[in-house]
């Protein structure tokens, strides 16, 4: 499965559960996570999608300590069958 498709994925289930997941565009600030999961009452979850066994890139993994350092956490999307996990802990949160 290819990364876009997971991403679709991650779209559609976020819209099922009542939220928005928009694209994360960051001129002059390269390597934030893909998507900002908004899920109702106020959770809030940043998504880096991959395809299939791939790994984030230096800069991206930078990020991802930059936002957890703040406290918040970047889940790694890889499988179209991890999406229900990953939104799960984000509502939970």
């Amino acid at each position: 499965m290819r990364e876009k498709s997971i991403e679709q994925k991650l779209v559609s289930e976020v819209k099922r559960r009542g939220g928005i997941c928009p694209k994360w565009v960051s001129p002059g600030f390269d390597g934030m996570p893909d998507r900002i999961v908004l899920l109702p009452g106020r959770h809030i979850g940043f998504v880096e999608v991959k395809a299939p066994g791939k790994k984030p890139r230096p800069l991206q993994e930078s990020r991802h300590r930059l936002l957890a350092a703040l406290g918040f956490t970047t889940y790694i999307l890889d499988g179209a069958e991890q999406i229900g996990g990953i939104l799960d802990e984000i509502q939970s949160s």
